[in-house]
């Protein structure tokens, strides 16, 4: 079997979530395979609407959060108080997206944290249905990659639900405010999964220049590409 092939069969198990599935996952797949197809576009106000009706949307406050970082400490939004804001990455260790953007995430951290926007990276994943996501094989990556950024666990899943995030990697920038964060940017890092070298447009990146620049982001919301997070069963 070609890497090619055993690439995309990872990624099928990836958006299928694991066996027996069924139906919904067959309609998430339909729906997710042109965006895995390196295409990623800005939302529509349409579709902007129709992808946010749970989650923050663009505009609004941000609740603090505090999770478990790799180095077994804990890590709030709120101890970035002197920073400018932050590029909020759900992500894990597991998914081939999430994995083909691992770089990208980490210049984004590189470049952008002393410019005040650092990179809090969250694992959202049930480790009991994705055990590569486990808090072991976090630390186990993070020290392995390097990592100069948090890699927080959210054991309950309760901070990628109040995000409304629903793949990895997703990204959300949020920016200080009087009283906080707000919401400046979610969606996609750029408009090329699989070759970072034909990236045409960066998305993340454009946002971050406008905000440092004292605009807002256009576009503000774009298609997230990547796997489907692995909830907890109730």
């Amino acid at each position: 079997m070609t890497k090619s092939a055993v690439r995309n069969l990872a990624i099928a198990a990836c958006l299928l979530g694991g066996l027996g599935v069924g139906l919904a996952a067959k309609s998430t797949i339909k729906a997710t395979k042109p965006l895995a197809n390196k295409s990623v576009r800005p939302t529509s106000p349409t579709e902007s609407s129709a992808a946010s009706t749970t989650g923050y949307k663009v505009g609004d406050a941000i609740a603090n959060f505090t999770l478990l970082n790799v180095d077994n400490k804990k890590v709030s939004l709120a101890e970035y108080a002197n920073a400018k804001g932050a590029i909020v990455v759900f992500t894990c260790n597991h998914c081939p997206f999430s994995q083909a953007y691992e770089g990208r995430i980490m210049a984004l951290d590189a470049k952008y944290a002393p410019k005040g926007y650092p990179v809090i990276a969250i694992n959202p994943n049930d480790p009991g249905l994705q055990p590569d996501d486990s808090f072991a094989e976090m630390q186990k990556r993070a020290k392995e990659r390097g990592y100069s950024f948090p890699y927080l666990l959210d054991d309950g899943q309760a901070t990628a639900k109040a995000f409304g995030a629903k793949k990895t990697p997703q990204v959300y920038v949020v920016t200080k405010a009087k009283s906080g964060y707000t919401l400046s940017y979610m969606g996609a890092i750029d408009d090329n999964s699989n070759e970072p070298d034909k990236v045409s447009t960066k998305y993340t990146e454009a946002a971050l220049d406008a905000l440092l620049a004292g605009r807002q982001p256009s576009p503000n919301t774009t298609v997230a590409v990547g796997c489907s997070i692995k909830w907890k069963q109730l």
